[in-house]
């Protein structure tokens, strides 16, 4: 999907009476894919009861729960344990088979001031003992002038939705899909040399409250794209149109920016994800969701502890932020709808010709 580069260039439950898998031997003759399927329902349940501090169903291995914490390269015990139920729920109905899976906590702050982006996406191969933590973009929402403003900063996510052309980001479950790549234009590597940017996008279907995902076009993809597009006469390129002509413009990367509501990677990293789920779908579960959220805002209003609600947000981005808010369809997609009949977008305009200079 099409990203905005915002700024300079700007896309456990709490638990009580639930008992808890151990890990102790198993009796003869049930067998550990057996007590996945036996377990799936109530997984599926697990992942719907409200907050967060919900028991392990089958028990985390101590060299995972090495790396929950929240720290820089952690990942928040929430966030991990409906990681791994929707995934064991999804190999257990049969609909998964990849042995690895995605988490994402859009609560931690990614553009860092250091200028680094803060690694808030993580891949776990459990058989492997694989946890690596990556940069991602959050949905930098938008600003209707006069209307409403549902927007992001760089830093941290306040507000998150599931409305068509809000652009921003849902929290839920979701399955990766198939892998598109589409030519995105040539850029300047140096004054003589020109190089091609081509961008694959992994199409994300949501489950629940995220299903209308493919509607909305919600994937990943990496953080990349051609800015300020001139055409070129090119007419020996593969991607010339019919008259001959390339776009040619500036490479931009922002893997600490924002986009429209997609998961977006650097372009270093992307490749690594993408190659992961080519042809062999897996899971990705992004906190927080709706009900995270509203329950987090009525703590903050009532002046309550979080930790003793049972609840969780990264500390850092609740004091810049203040209080997150949910934006649910029905309430902003007739209020996005009627800006955009109110205001019509002007017609596009034709690239311009590349000068001569340049060619």
């Amino acid at each position: 999907m099409t990203e905005r580069v915002q700024s300079s260039t700007g896309c456990s439950l709490p638990t009580q009476g639930l008992r808890k898998f151990s890990g102790e031997s198993m009796p003869k003759g049930i067998t550990l894919a057996g007590c996945l399927g036996l377990f799936s329902g109530f997984i599926s349940a697990l992942i719907s009861l409200p907050a967060f501090a919900a028991e392990r169903t089958v028990q985390t291995p101590d060299w995972l729960m090495a790396h929950v914490g929240g720290g820089t390269g952690q990942i928040a015990q929430p966030v991990l344990e409906r990681a791994r139920a929707l995934h064991l729920t999804k190999v257990a109905e049969g609909e998964v088979k990849n042995a690895c899976y995605f988490a994402m906590d859009a609560t931690r702050p990614n553009d860092l001031s250091d200028g680094q982006s803060g690694g808030r996406f993580y891949i776990i191969c459990e058989a492997e003992r694989l946890f690596r933590v990556i940069s991602a973009g959050h949905g930098g929402g938008r600003n209707l002038p006069g209307v409403l403003n549902f927007s992001n900063s760089r830093e941290c996510a306040k507000n998150f939705g599931n409305a068509l052309d809000s652009n921003l980001t849902a929290g839920g479950a979701y399955l990766t899909s198939e892998i598109k790549t589409t030519f995105r234009g040539y850029y300047r590597t140096t004054a003589d040399q020109e190089a091609v940017l081509t961008r694959s996008f992994v199409q994300f279907d949501g489950i629940g409250e995220t299903a209308n995902a493919r509607q909305r076009a919600i994937g990943g993809h990496a953080a990349a794209l051609v800015s300020g597009i001139c055409m070129q006469k090119k007419p020996d390129s593969a991607y010339a149109n019919r008259d001959g002509y390339v776009p040619l413009g500036k490479l931009v990367t922002y893997a600490g920016g924002r986009s429209d509501g997609c998961t977006s990677w650097s372009p270093a990293e992307a490749p690594q994800v993408l190659s992961m789920v080519k042809d062999n779908p897996t899971t990705l579960y992004i906190y927080p969701e709706s009900r995270d959220i509203k329950a987090v805002a009525q703590a903050v209003s009532a002046g309550q502890s979080l930790t003793h609600n049972g609840l969780y947000w990264n500390a850092a981005c609740l004091k810049e932020i203040g209080s997150p808010a949910f934006w649910p369809k029905e309430k902003l997609e007739p209020i996005i709808a009627q800006y955009k009949k109110d205001h019509p977008a002007p017609p596009p305009k034709p690239a311009p010709m590349c000068d001569a200079a340049l060619n």
